[in-house]
């Protein structure tokens, strides 16, 4: 049964979309701004040499290379000022998530509100800071040991490349701000999805090659483009899903006239931490894996590059640990988005009930384990979905942006983003209706 809410959407006038100018202004300054992305992807930092970083690259293109390349839309290849892209910010704010569930001062500014969020905001970006400058100068180290991919007479090379990703990235990290601001989407989000979509035809043109050139057969390339078109189902079917949770409300007298009984529903999504888990779970795992990799090449340790090669995308452990943080996450996320007990007080104070529980903390109990039941429910799809395609990956050798994970992301955030586009159409047609209303009570 269709909610409400798809009921409204599906009866929005696209032709007020031509009236509507704050969104087509909105809309503008998100493409406009995601250009300006996907050019600054382009612009490479100091004393690169492109030929070399080309066939370093070519060679290197899976493994841990090829999955943050796919996030960051090619800029990693490049080396661009944007080679880190959005993702330092995103591990901050994992840290500072955890550490507002466990530091008393970081709760305490949660419960103040918005100016609590504001001081919040500020400490992950100082930490994005440090965490960028820490990431910087490892990979000017990795890029040192590679050696000719380094100008020759490169002098302070790694005090360039931290100054260079720094500013790249808290300029990314400001852009995807004013998109979340005075564009449409989430801006970190539309990021990271922008960079995803950018290589998705080269991947398809790379199989299709494969294909004519015998490498892939027939039978396979169709079983792909098969498992994908699946994939988006699911991932559509799972994300638009509701359990939803009938409350009664009582007759009740409001003013001097007295309210009719009636129901209404709470939804609760199975999914309801969206691609947060999996971009959460890449960013913390690629700081160790990154370490481990970089480490094992700047030495001859035979027990590092033994660890290097097992934390590389398609093998058992880095999938283990890479199913482990999809889990904790998605816990983790959904017992900081609801609050059961703040819902049953909510309730309680509107006179709604459901049926069979006692309003107050049996409700609380009852909605805290209908949300612990989905969130396993919502683990697991998240898991399957991330995890499943890393084996054909592997196995097929096809590109990363074919993923569980990267398609999770595009279709999650492109159907955030349709949403948040149908609110603002139903908002002004609604806000035209109004008006219409009031001249004709003038007469």
């Amino acid at each position: 049964m269709a909610s409400l809410s798809d009921k409204i959407a599906s009866n929005v006038n696209l032709g007020v979309f031509a009236k509507a100018k704050e969104l087509q202004q909105r809309l503008l300054f998100t493409l406009l701004a995601l250009i300006v992305f996907r050019l600054g992807t382009y612009i490479p930092f100091p004393g690169i040499n492109p030929t070399v970083l080309n066939d370093f690259f070519s060679e290197n293109s899976g493994g841990l290379l090829g999955m943050f390349n796919a996030f960051t839309g090619g800029a990693l290849s490049r080396m661009s000022i944007f080679a880190l892209n959005i993702m330092p910010y995103i591990s901050a704010s994992i840290i500072v998530q955890l550490g507002a569930s466990v530091i008393p001062s970081l709760m305490a500014l949660k419960k103040e509100g918005e100016s609590g969020f504001r001081k919040i905001n500020q400490y992950t970006r100082y930490l994005t800071v440090l965490i960028t400058v820490v990431q910087a100068f490892f990979m000017a180290r990795a890029l040192e040991v590679a050696g000719a991919v380094i100008m020759p007479n490169m002098h302070l090379f790694e005090l360039s490349t931290v100054v260079s990703l720094l500013g790249g990235t808290m300029f990314v990290v400001w852009l995807g701000e004013q998109i979340t601001a005075r564009g449409v989407g989430n801006g970190a989000s539309l990021i990271i999805t922008i960079g995803i979509l950018s290589g998705i035809p080269g991947a398809f043109a790379r199989i299709l090659e494969e294909n004519r050139t015998g490498a892939l057969s027939t039978w396979a390339l169709l079983a792909i483009f098969a498992l994908v078109f699946a994939v988006i189902y699911i991932i559509v079917l799972v994300e638009r899903a509701q359990r939803r949770i009938v409350v009664h409300y009582p007759k009740r007298q409001m003013g001097g006239q007295m309210m009719m009984g009636s129901q209404s529903h709470l939804p609760l999504k199975i999914n309801p931490t969206g691609v947060m888990p999996p971009i959460f779970a890449s960013a913390l795992l690629a700081i160790p894996v990154s370490i481990v990799q970089m480490s094992s090449k700047a030495s001859e340790s035979e027990t590092l590059n033994r660890i290097a090669a097992l934390l590389t995308p398609g093998q058992w452990l880095y999938i283990g640990i890479f199913a482990v943080l999809i889990i904790f996450f998605t816990f983790f996320y959904t017992g900081i988005q609801s609050n059961p007990e703040e819902t049953a007080d909510n309730l309680k104070k509107q006179g709604g009930f459901i049926a069979g529980i006692r309003p107050g903390k049996s409700t609380a109990e009852y909605l805290d384990y209908v949300i612990t039941r989905l969130t396993v429910l919502g683990a697991f799809y998240l898991t399957a979905l991330c995890i499943l395609p890393e084996f054909l990956i592997a196995t097929f050798s096809l590109p990363f942006f074919l993923g569980g994970t990267t398609l999770l992301i595009v279709v999650t955030v492109l159907m955030d983003t349709v949403g948040q586009i149908q609110s603002h159409l139903i908002a002004y047609q609604y806000e035209g209706l109004i008006r219409k209303a009031k001249l004709k009570g003038r007469f």
